[in-house]
Order: structure tokens, then sequence, then C-alpha cells
């Protein structure tokens, strides 16, 4: 699933190309990636039909394109969708379910949504222009240079789930998904199952700094791309992959000590990280009269 830096490409390219275009027309091909507009098909045509596309923001894995209506038009990507910028005459694509004819100042061209599995949706936000309603409850992401760093850290201590679930948690810190939680977590020499309330406070800002640090590389590189299912508005892939020192190396020494790096399952994906570099927590013990008590420990 594309994860933020793969999102922000998006966003940018959004924002480079289609602002200040006009909708001439929408064209639904497939319900479903419009299946969250309580409206249906011909609603959605119709309430984007003449409307001015006049940003391009995002809010963790989520993207909008604020009208001049006041509404915005909202796209999550899911686990394939792209959002595709083409001349009128380019081949329609395989899996081309929504299309859009644009008028900017110089020549026609069309945004079009391609989803071969169709996770991803598109809708259209009532006043939300501004922010989509719909993702208000979704926090800031890292790289937002509003994300708060101390109230991360408050949350993540008070919680005794593991700080890879912590990472994922889109209400806590959003953007962060599988593969960059991997990444960190190799940078910071932490494992995914170590609790929150077992790591210090300057842990934590450094675990957060690593993630800042892997999203700023893969921005650089367009995101990561393992398949043809990603790629930015220009239809390009990403290059991040070449880079990932966790994610996706099983049985490969890892990059710090050479230890074979490990797969295990993890919330129906997989987490891959290094059994020397990051060791695995001591689990908490039974009390000895029907309580529990926490191991002896130490705060990293």
């Amino acid at each position: 699933m594309p994860e933020l830096p793969e999102v922000e490409v998006v966003r940018a390219g959004l924002e480079r190309h289609v602002v200040g275009a006009r909708i001439a027309a929408v064209e639904v091909l497939h319900p479903r990636p419009v299946r969250r507009h309580l409206g249906g098909p011909r609603a959605f045509e119709t309430e984007l039909t003449g409307r001015t596309l006049t940003a391009a923001r995002r809010r963790g894995k989520y993207l909008w394109v604020p009208l001049d209506s006041g509404d915005a038009l909202m796209a999550h990507l899911g686990m394939s969708g792209q959002l595709l910028v083409q001349r009128p005459e380019a081949a329609y694509e395989r899996h081309l379910r929504v299309r859009f004819e644009l008028e900017p100042a110089t020549r026609a061209i069309e945004l079009r949504f391609v989803d071969q599995r169709m996770f991803g949706g598109l809708s259209v936000s009532a006043g939300g222009a501004e922010l989509p309603p719909e993702i208000a409850h979704i926090a800031r992401d890292p790289i937002d240079p509003l994300f708060d760093d101390e109230e991360f850290v408050r949350r993540a201590r008070r919680s005794t789930s593991g700080i890879k679930r912590i990472l994922l948690n889109q209400t806590v810190i959003s953007g962060v998904g599988n593969i960059y939680a991997d990444e960190a977590l190799w940078r910071a020499q932490l494992h995914g199952e170590r609790p929150g309330d077992r790591l210090s406070a300057p842990k934590l800002r450094e675990l957060l700094g690593h993630v800042r640090e892997v999203m700023t590389d893969a921005l650089a590189q367009g995101g990561t791309s393992f398949d043809a299912l990603y790629v930015n508005v220009n239809g390009e892939s990403g290059y991040f992959d070449r880079s990932l020192h966790a994610y996706g190396r099983e049985d490969e020494p890892c990059e710090r000590c050479g230890t074979p790096m490990r797969r295990v399952p993890f919330m129906n994906r997989s987490s891959y990280f290094c059994p020397v570099c990051q060791p695995a927590p001591r689990r908490r013990r039974a009390g000895t009269k029907g309580g529990t008590t926490p191991a002896a420990t130490t705060t990293v």
C-alpha cells in the first residue's frame, strides 16, 4: 500500500499539473471507486463538473483537492490506486475507473484514476476544502511542520502496545506504514514489539527522527515501488526500494552486524528485523497474587 512518501509524491504532481484547471467533464467507468460517495456515480459526476481545482493537499495517506465551491475531491489510493495526468488522446489504461477532462490555461489534459484491485476510492467531501471532516480524526504526519513531537512521546509512553503498532496507529501519527516503520525501527535498533511504556522519552524522540529521515530519503527518490502498481502522476516508479535496510530482506545479512534478517507475521503483514541489533523484549511476567507485574527491564 502506498505510504506517506508515495502519496506526497502524487500530491506534489497534482499541485504541479492540475491546480487551477477546470473540470469540463467526469466519467465514472466503474461504480466501486466512488462507493463512498452517498449520491452514487451520477451525482459524483454532476457535483464535480464545472468546478475548478484550487490546491492539492494531504493528511497522512489521504489526498484531497479543494474546489472553488468550498467542497473537496477526496482520494485514497488503497493498495493499487493511481492518479495519472494524461493527454486526452492517450490510450485508456486497462484498469481505468474514473476520468476527469480538465481545461487548464494552456492545453486540455485528463486526470485518470486507475485501480487494479479497487480498494482505493474517490468521493466529494461537502465543505471539505480546508480539511474534509471524514479525515479530521487522523493525526498529522511527522513531516508536517505542525506535528507535535512531545504529544507523540506522551501518547507512546502511556501505551502498552508494541512500538510498531503505535507507529501504524493513524490517530497517533499518520502516514507511517509497514515498510517505513520497519526501516525506522531498524535504524533506531528497536524491536517492533517493545512496548511504548518501556521506552524513554529520548529514545522515542530518536525514533521519530529516524522516521523523518526514512521518509525524507524516500521522497528524494520518488517513493518505493515494488511493482508497477505504484507510480507518480506521470507514470514513473520510485526507487527507494533499492535503499531498504530491513523490509523484504529476510535471510539477507544485516547491513550493520551481518546477522541474517528475520521475518515474522504481523497484523496480516510481515515485520522484518535483525535479531541481534533489534533484540525482542522480555515478556512481562504474571504476579504471584492474581495481578501482573512487569518483568525487571531497563527502559531505553
